[in-house]
C-alpha cells in the first residue's frame, strides 16, 4: 500500500467511529436486555438461579386459556383505539387548522388529557363509570336512557377502556395531523377552495399530501395498542373475568404468581407479535411514502 492510498481509507473509516457511543449505547439497552430475555424464557428462574428446561414455558403459555383470550383482545383493543384515533383527529386536525376563532384554547382543552398520567385518567375514569354512583350513568339516567355496567359487563368492559384510551391519545394525533396540514403548501388549499371547498380540499388536498402524517399515527397508535396495560390494569385489571384481559395483563399475572420464566416467555411472544404485525406495515408504508 502506497503512502498515498493509507491516508485516504483512513479518512474513509475515520467517519465510522463516530457510531461507536450510539452502536454502545444500543447494545446495551437492546441488544443485551433482549437476549437475555431470549434466553431466561427458556429457563425455571428465580433470582438466585435459573433451570434450563427448553422450550416448555413456550408450550404452557401456548395452552393456557387466558392466552388466546389476551391475544384476541390485544388486537381488538389495538385496531379499535388506532382507527378511532384517526377517524376522530383527522377532522379536529382539519377544524383547528381553519379560519375559527379561539383555535389556541380549543387544541390545549383537546390536547391536555395527554398531559395527564394515564394512571389518574383510569381511576377518574373507573369512578365515573360505576354502574350506580357514576357521573356517566347518572347522566344517561336523567335522560331516560339506558344505564350499563360499563366496566363490569363482560361484553362491554374491552370496549369502555378502548373509548378512554381513544380520548386520552386523540389530541397527540391530532398534533400530528395538525403538522401535516400545516406543510402543506397554501396554493394547494386555494386551489380546492375554487373548485369545490371543503370536501374536494379533503380529498384531493389532505388525504393525499398528508399521507406521511395518517401514516405515522396509525403505526404509533397500532404499536401503542399492541403494548398497552397501564390504563387497562388500572379500570378492570384485565376483568371481568378475562373479558378485559391482554398480553401484557396476562404477562403481569404470571409474573405475580411468581412464574418469572413463564412471563418472560409471554415478553418474547409479545416481542414477536408486535414484530410480526408492525414490520409489513412499516414497509407498507414506506413503499407508499415512495410513490407519493
Amino acid at each position: 500500500m502506497t503512502s498515498h492510498a493509507r491516508p485516504r481509507a483512513v479518512l474513509r473509516t475515520y467517519p465510522n467511529w463516530f457510531y461507536l457511543p450510539a452502536a454502545l449505547v444500543f447494545g446495551v439497552f437492546f441488544i443485551v436486555p433482549t437476549a437475555l430475555a431470549f434466553y431466561f424464557s427458556l429457563t425455571r428462574w428465580t433470582l438466585f438461579s435459573a433451570t434450563f428446561i427448553g422450550l416448555d414455558n413456550y408450550i404452557t403459555f401456548m395452552n393456557d386459556p387466558m392466552l388466546m383470550s389476551g391475544l384476541r383482545n390485544t388486537l381488538i383493543y389495538a385496531v379499535l383505539t388506532s382507527g378511532l384515533k384517526v377517524i376522530i383527529s383527522l377532522p379536529l386536525a382539519m377544524l383547528l387548522t381553519s379560519n375559527i376563532q379561539f383555535k389556541g384554547f380549543l387544541r390545549s382543552i383537546i390536547f391536555f388529557p395527554v398531559l395527564v398520567s394515564t394512571v389518574a385518567v383510569g381511576i377518574t375514569f373507573s369512578t365515573l363509570m360505576q354502574p350506580s354512583v357514576g357521573l356517566i350513568n347518572t347522566v344517561l339516567g336523567f335522560f331516560g336512557l339506558p344505564q350499563p355496567d360499563w366496566l363490569g359487563n363482560p361484553s362491554l368492559a374491552l370496549y369502555s377502556v378502548a373509548l378512554v384510551d381513544v380520548w386520552k391519545g386523540v389530541g397527540i394525533a391530532m398534533v400530528i395531523f395538525m403538522a401535516g396540514i400545516l406543510s402543506i403548501p397554501v396554493d394547494y388549499f386555494e386551489a380546492a377552495r375554487l373548485e369545490g371547498g371543503t370536501w374536494v380540499k379533503f380529498r384531493y388536498v389532505i388525504l393525499p399530501l398528508a399521507r406521511n402524517a395518517t401514516f405515522t399515527v396509525i403505526l404509533l397508535s397500532f404499536i401503542g395498542g399492541l403494548r398497552s396495560f397501564d390504563l387497562i390494569w388500572t379500570m378492570t385489571r384485565g376483568g371481568p373475568g378475562f373479558a378485559s384481559d391482554v398480553l401484557t395483563s396476562v404477562i403481569y399475572k404470571e409474573y405475580q404468581a411468581g412464574f418469572y420464566g413463564l412471563s418472560t416467555a409471554g415478553n418474547v411472544v409479545l416481542f414477536i407479535l408486535v414484530t410480526i404485525i408492525v414490520y409489513p406495515l412499516m414497509r407498507f408504508f414506506q413503499q407508499k411514502e415512495l410513490e407519493l
